[in-house]
């Protein structure tokens, strides 16, 4: 390599340059180094500040040249590559130089990256957004110890002390994918679980959910107690409101905990499954007790209100209710609600 370096040294210096950082990472991920050292040897060799961080954990490494930790807060970034492994970006590096980036900038920070990469995969718990289904379970299983919960959540990447949100999705989505837009730059976790994903995060953030995922939010501090709540509140997810949080519910949530039996029971219920079979009633329905407004229903429906009032007219007849009246849009509400609920 050394030889092949002098003879294209002659051709071109920047090849050359290139050449010696790529030998440079190689001796390092040959002495098998950690990542401060990592960070510390590429600070050095960059002469400017040099910063490591991964998804899965949030950890942060900034050195600067002389191999101390930079002080916060951060400086802009001037060159930025992901760190990726098994197809799936789990970090960043990044240089923080001072005016323009150096031409071996670019080569230094990819090859950073692939020694991060390989430092995570040699020793890192969970390397990627997807877990073993198995150790997820435990940590949100009703079941399990303290002491086996703390054990499971150690070995997913989730620090001691670190909030965990817990999220039940149907998504057609792969849920890495979902787990990694919802909660970017933190540790998060996915596997499916029961028939459902469980996604745990340490942040989630509720508009970057993509389009045709359903999804539940827990709102309790206790994984096993924030999936059975997540759970629920998925249950109340349609396609006007595909994402529900379980603590936004309130008392709507006592609807799930009605024994099935006794709500096909219910006249209204009756009434609406009737109703289901003409979808643009059905649609009209959920779009007036959505808005509590006919003419915001319209707005939804793209339709003249009048043309909603028509329809509306006709479905209360149907339901035997007066939906103009706070009355019956509560009844209507909690019908449909219900028989969602029984729908799955």
């Amino acid at each position: 390599m050394e030889a092949l370096a002098e003879r294209l040294s002659r051709l071109d210096s920047q090849v050359e340059g290139a050449i010696r950082v790529v030998m440079f990472y190689d001796t390092l991920m040959r002495r098998r180094v950690d990542l401060p050292a990592l960070a510390r040897a590429s600070a050095g060799l960059a002469e400017c500040v040099a910063g490591i961080r991964l998804h899965s954990t949030g950890r942060v490494l900034r050195l600067r040249p002389d191999g101390t930790e930079a002080a916060a807060p951060p400086g802009d970034a001037s060159s930025t590559v992901p760190i990726t492994l098994d197809e799936e970006e789990i970090g960043t590096v990044w240089l923080e130089r001072p005016g323009r980036p150096s031409p071996l900038d670019e080569v230094l920070l990819d090859r950073l990256a692939l020694a991060v990469a390989g430092v995570v995969e040699r020793y890192g718990p969970a390397r990627t957004t997807m877990a073993d289904p198995a150790l997820v379970e435990l940590a949100v299983s009703s079941e399990s110890d303290e002491a086996a919960r703390a054990r499971a959540l150690r070995l997913l990447g989730f620090a001691v002390g670190l909030p965990v949100h817990v999220v039940a999705v149907r998504s057609p989505l792969p849920l890495d994918r979902v787990g990694s837009l919802i909660c970017p730059a933190r540790p998060v976790k996915a596997a499916p679980l029961a028939e459902v994903g469980v996604i745990l995060a340490t942040t989630v953030d509720r508009t970057r959910f993509p389009a045709d995922v359903r999804a539940g939010i827990g709102s309790s501090h206790s994984p096993e107690l924030s999936w059975r709540e997540a759970r629920t509140a998925l249950r109340f997810t349609s396609p006007r409101e595909p994402v529900v949080g379980y603590g936004d519910l309130g008392a709507l949530a006592l609807l799930a905990e009605v024994p099935e039996d006794l709500v096909r029971e219910n006249r209204d219920l009756a009434a609406i499954g009737r109703l289901a079979a003409g979808a643009d009633d059905l649609d009209t329905l959920d779009a007036y007790c959505v808005t509590g407004s006919l003419r915001r229903a319209a707005e939804l429906l793209h339709l003249h209100h009048s043309s909603v009032a028509r329809r509306l007219d006709h479905i209360g007849r149907a339901l035997g209710m007066e939906l103009t009246e706070p009355a019956g849009l509560m009844r209507a509400r909690l019908a449909l609600t219900s028989w969602r609920l029984l729908d799955g």
